[in-house]
């Protein structure tokens, strides 16, 4: 498992890079294109296809715990659909998806990556329940009012919670469980299958209580099983959809930018993009080389973007050394870790800001804006 996380940070690393390389591009090809052109709605396909696939890594990075859950408001309905869809190559060939959804649901807070493996398991749980017989999941969605007694009654919990739900309801016609088989099903390392970690459930459970939820079992041996779980309705509307804008550069910066990573395609997209908005751009592929273009060129960079991940000489150590040639100059951080990380890793070092891989100009131009302070455009 250690391994698998290794590997899946170093994908997720890798997998950061080529997707700033799309979606920058993307950018540019949008920023001169017509809205009319033929091509312009295929670009911004592949914008969103790029979208997903970045939440994907982050999804990697999360497992290799690299990653730290972010609570948001997410809607439920989509984001089931959407496993569902994924999932249906891995489940039994004899069990079809049913989906029963409330319309009008509210969004939850979750975390998604968190909520994607809940539904993950509970899928694949009634899926292997169904085993090699003909059998139905069906996926129910609604909204439902608990009183703490409720909760307390019928759910497993550990507060007397009160308030708004939205509850995922996964039903299957599989072979149930004894009470005794309930009773063990949220222990670790409990599992019925003859190779089973026995972590599924016991990760389920874990993660909604996280997110001050509960989640209740009804079943019976030969009469299938119900699992339902119940998480708190956010305050906040959503509209889960992935919308992209094509970038406004109306701002426009001036000076030059030290910019530093190892990967050929971040420097080369990135360089277009901040040429775009008016800077000058030295790049560097490495910390000696990123300190030696300051000690050479340092009258006329005004900021520096710094890659965290690099080899020989990585972002904290090269930070050290720009910073001890001079103490004053802003240096953004760019990583796929989430800022959390970044700052830990920093030691509340003072940073002038932080680019989340992958990044498309918009964001580029956000920051440097912030750092630089805004700018009268001087195009039209």
């Amino acid at each position: 498992l250690e391994s698998l996380g290794l590997l899946a940070g170093g994908i997720a690393h890798d997998f950061n890079n080529l997707l700033v390389g799309i979606l920058g591009n993307a950018d540019l090809a949008l920023k001169d294109l017509p809205p009319n052109s033929p091509t312009h709605a295929s670009i911004l396909d592949i914008e969103k296809a790029a979208m997903r696939a970045a939440d994907l890594s982050r999804q990697m990075l999360a497992y290799s715990g690299k990653g730290r859950f972010v609570i948001e408001s997410i809607d439920l309905n989509e984001m089931v659909e959407e496993m569902g869809y994924l999932l249906k190559a891995s489940i039994s060939k004899k069990a079809v998806l049913k989906y029963n959804f409330d319309d009008d649901l509210p969004a939850i807070k979750a975390d998604v990556t968190q909520t994607r493996q809940i539904i993950m398991n509970l899928i694949t749980n009634a899926s292997e329940a169904i085993g090699d017989k003909d059998g139905v999941i069906t996926i129910t969605t609604g909204l439902e009012e608990c009183d703490g007694s409720k909760l307390c009654d019928d759910f497993v919990t550990q507060d007397n919670l009160k308030g708004s739900y939205v509850y995922l309801e996964v039903a299957d016609t599989g072979c149930g469980m004894t009470r005794e088989t309930i009773s063990k099903i949220f222990d670790p390392f409990f599992t019925t299958k003859f190779l089973g970690r026995g972590l599924g459930l016991a990760a389920v459970l874990g993660i909604v209580r996280g997110h001050r939820g509960s989640i209740s079992v009804t079943s019976g041996s030969g009469k299938g099983s119900i699992f339902k779980i119940l998480l708190p309705v956010s305050e906040v509307s959503t509209d889960s959809k992935v919308e992209i804008v094509p970038c406004v550069t109306e701002w426009r910066g001036e000076g030059s930018i030290l910019l530093v990573d190892d990967d050929a395609t971040v420097l080369s997209v990135c360089r277009q993009m901040l040429n775009t908005i008016g800077f000058s751009v030295f790049t560097a592929s490495g910390g000696q080389d990123a300190v030696d273009l300051l000690e050479e060129k340092g009258d006329k960079i005004v900021c520096v973007i710094l890659d965290l991940t690099m080899p020989i000489m990585d972002g904290a150590e090269t930070f050290t050394e720009l910073r001890r040639l001079n103490e004053n100059i802003p240096v953004i951080i760019s990583s796929g870790y989430s800022e959390m990380d970044v700052k830990t890793r920093f030691n509340n070092r003072k940073l002038a800001g932080f680019l989340r891989k992958p990044y498309r100009m918009s964001e580029i131009i956000e920051i440097m804006k912030g750092v630089l302070g805004k700018k009268k455009d001087s195009v039209n």
